[in-house]
């Protein structure tokens, strides 16, 4: 059942406040490093229920006027052809999709900036690419013993090699595609740079994970640690913010580990260091606009599972190693989470034993839940999807949507001239059928109507859903979880 954990309004107006301020502080220029992804946040929303994906998108758009957008991608990532699993694109593509989606809606693409730049011939091909559209590009490069040889690296011949990024605007956001990107140091080097031509700017970052000010075990940084436990990351009591206020704060280990060296580096370049720990950093007040702290530990749990079970398929499919899988596992036993827990597993599971076939189940936001299974025409969350939508929609089980009639044909297709292997029709084929029989069937249409009430939903599958079929329900706002089984003992399991 969903409950409304946090309040988004409420957090807009703390967190551009607090930004406001941090420009303030350090004399009207302020480079903000975003940690995760500026917009599309799902994570959050899961664990922080009322927390809209877009939050930060729309924050920033409160203060669109002052602000200009930086994207930082590395060189080496973009030779390497370095994709993001979770949208299947180069991180070069994404760049390109980040400066589409950031105009759309209004805010200022200042530059790109090649960190890393070594005149790869793929960075140069997409440099050029970018220059002809009219995007300003700069070079940052590597600099030997980043970031400890102090000295060495706040020097022309260090960060004053880098090329000086020109930016019009008092808050400038720095990005990039994925981790590795150097968002952090190129914020140093825009500081260093800064202060030898005598501009007073400062630096802060973005973080929503782990949430500072709420306890280190509880679920929603827990979530966190589950989110990234691919990356290694620990959630940890700050010690020097206990050290220098005498208050527990919660952060996570890089940046505890690289504090010292940005101290530094800060020391440095301004005589001083403006922060006493990481948490003074950052920019969060995500943990003071929790409305219902209940309902975001119980999102949170479910969460965990999720991850957890993902973690399971990705070991499956060769794309995690079982150190993933351990630490979320021990993650799920400190906290006394069970997988059964989350409602649509233990439902899918009780209709595949029932039935001896494949089965999904999906759970409503309002707690209903609807099963389907695999037929001749269908896969099992193509029939799961049309029981909730015709449940939805008032139509009795034993009405007949979509008859054989209309069915066969597609099947027959798929396995005709498409030389398909699966006659039985994927999600997204039984949308566009529905949709096409909706112009003569009311009935269809109907059962059309319904589908904004999936939003929000929970799905589990007996076996691992197919890449067609887990994207149309994302892209139904559906979260989705499955056995880590395969269908079939094919190779190739796309499709």
């Amino acid at each position: 059942m969903y409950k409304v954990g946090f309040d988004n309004d409420k957090y807009l107006a703390m967190q551009s406040e607090h930004i406001q301020e941090r420009i303030e502080q350090f004399g009207g220029k302020l480079y903000l490093e975003f940690g995760g992804k500026l917009f599309d946040d799902y994570h959050a929303s899961r664990v922080l229920p009322g927390f809209k994906p877009d939050s930060k998108l729309q924050l920033l758009l409160k203060m669109k006027d002052q602000a200009e957008i930086v994207i930082v991608i590395n060189a080496e990532s973009i030779a390497q052809g370095k994709v993001r699993e979770d949208l299947g694109i180069t991180y070069n593509q994404d760049v390109l999709r980040l400066i589409d989606a950031f105009r759309d809606a209004g805010l200022f693409v200042g530059s790109v900036v090649l960190t890393r730049f070594a005149n790869q011939k793929a960075a140069k091909q997409f440099e050029r690419y970018l220059n002809k559209q009219g995007i300003k590009t700069y070079h940052h490069f590597t600099i030997p013993n980043y970031p400890f040889a102090v000295d060495a690296i706040c020097s022309p011949e260090g960060l004053g090699a880098n090329d000086y990024i020109e930016t019009t605007r008092p808050l400038v956001v720095i990005t990039a595609p994925g981790p590795g990107a150097g968002k952090m140091a190129t914020c140093i080097s825009q500081l260093y740079q800064d202060n030898t031509r005598g501009i007073k700017s400062g630096y802060a970052k973005f973080e929503t994970f782990p949430i500072w000010n709420l306890p280190l075990k509880h679920p929603v940084n827990l979530a966190y640690e589950a989110a990234t436990a691919d990356l290694a990351d620990v959630n940890m009591i700050d010690p020097y913010h206990l050290a220098a206020y005498g208050i527990q704060t919660v952060n996570y280990n890089r940046d505890i580990e690289n504090f010292p060296v940005l101290t530094h580096l800060f020391t440095k370049i301004f005589g001083a260091s403006p922060y006493k720990s990481p948490t003074d950093m950052g920019v969060n007040m995500a943990g003071n606009c929790i409305s219902n702290d209940e309902a975001c530990q119980e999102a949170s749990r479910q969460e965990i599972i999720r991850r957890y079970l993902k973690a399971l398929v990705d070991l499956q499919k060769g794309k995690a190693d079982e150190s993933v899988v351990a630490k979320i596992d021990s993650i799920m036993k400190e906290a006394n989470i069970k997988v059964e827990e989350r409602k649509v597993v233990v439902a899918c599971k009780e209709k595949a034993a029932k039935t001896g076939v494949i089965c999904c189940a999906l759970e409503l936001t309002d707690g209903r839940i609807f099963t389907g299974k695999t037929s001749p025409l269908l896969g099992a969350a193509g029939a799961m999807l049309l029981n909730t939508l015709k449940t939805l929609a008032g139509i009795a089980d034993n009405v007949t949507i979509l008859p054989a009639a209309i069915l066969e044909p597609v099947c027959n297709l798929k396995t005709g001239a498409l030389k398909g292997h699966n006659p039985r029709l994927h999600i997204s084929e039984l949308l566009v059928t529905l949709s096409i029989s909706a112009t003569q069937n009311p009935l269809a249409a109907l059962v059309m109507e319904q589908l904004p009430a999936l939003q929000g939903a929970q799905v589990h599958s007996s076996v691992i859903l197919s890449d067609e079929d887990q994207n149309t329900l994302k892209k139904l706002g559906i979260d989705v979880s499955s056995e880590p089984i395969h269908g079939s003992k094919k190779l190739y399991h796309a499709k």
